[in-house]
């Protein structure tokens, strides 16, 4: 048979184009991460705002892309709600309790995380419905931002007013002038400071220790001392004091009879005025007293 008949160059050139049109499909869509001959499971996510979220988006879980966003369907039967279908690879599971999550990003793009529920038990069936979230994410908090920024010019207008006026004050430089040289005063203040603690305190310290160590062997002393003894001793001279003041007081013995005898006292005095003019009397007649001759004694 021959095929060569059959094979026209018309039949060529629309087999060539069918299969050029085939690969551009499939690399339209490998290019929008849609794989044509690669098993996927579907799910779908109800949102009231997918805030501007395109098929061919990518879907994380964890920060790892698993699927794509394959489908989406605005729900007119019960308007305020959109469908979108979502294409997960097989070995992905979801458990019951998870949701989708629509983040913002900072090129104005919107990518979806799923937040998978620590459920091991129980798991979505393929074609089930899971809840949507939609975050602002950082677009949407510097979004929330601007009007309060907006509110803030007036103000940061005055406040700039205020500086300008503070600034221009011709006081300023004398101010910096008196604030440098306090500068400098602090600086000298911290180096004698600094010379302080490096020479002076470590000696002052060292004589602290050693007085320290002086109590010490002080309070080991005074440990070691016999209190009750020195007491018994003090005690002891205490009353002999007090016996000998007794006695000295008392007429009985002769410490008293000198002490308390007045008529002793006089004659003591008197007895001494007597020897004291005797010996007045002797030095000035003493050939009156004593008698010395080489030749015997001679009648007077």
């Amino acid at each position: 048979m021959d095929l060569k008949k059959y094979f026209t160059k018309e039949v060529r050139i629309a087999i060539a184009g069918i299969v050029a049109l085939c690969l551009l499909v499939y690399g339209i869509n490998y290019l929008k991460g849609i794989r044509l001959f690669h098993p996927t499971t579907y799910f779908y996510v109800k949102y009231k705002n997918i805030n501007g979220l395109t098929k061919s988006s990518p879907v994380f879980a964890d920060g790892y892309k698993v699927g794509i966003v394959s489908n989406i369907i605005y729900d007119y039967n019960n308007p305020g709600n959109v469908i979108v279908q979502i294409e997960l690879d097989t070995n992905m599971r979801l458990p019951k309790g998870s949701s989708a999550e629509l983040e913002s990003e900072m090129l104005g793009g919107v990518k979806m995380n799923i937040l998978l529920a620590n459920n091991p038990r129980e798991r979505h069936k393929i074609g089930d419905t899971i809840p949507g979230i939609s975050s602002s994410g950082l677009m949407g908090t510097i979004t929330g931002l601007m009007p309060k920024v907006e509110q803030m010019l007036p103000k940061l207008d005055s406040i700039l007013l205020s500086l300008n006026t503070i600034l221009s004050d011709e006081n300023i430089p004398a101010i910096l002038e008196s604030t440098k040289t306090t500068t400098s005063n602090l600086a000298v203040i911290t180096s004698q400071f600094n010379t302080l603690m490096r020479n002076d305190i470590p000696q002052i310290t060292g004589k602290l220790n050693a007085i320290g160590d002086n109590f010490m062997v002080i309070s080991n002393n005074l440990k070691e001392f016999d209190y009750a003894a020195t007491l018994a001793s003090v005690d002891e001279t205490i009353a002999r004091v007090k016996i000998l003041t007794e006695k000295m007081n008392s007429k009985d013995g002769t410490i008293g009879l000198l002490l308390n005898d007045t008529e002793l006292y006089r004659n003591l005095n008197e007895t001494t005025a007597n020897a004291a003019s005797l010996l007045e009397d002797l030095q000035s007649n003493p050939k009156r007293y004593v008698h010395f001759s080489l030749f015997g004694r001679r009648n007077k």
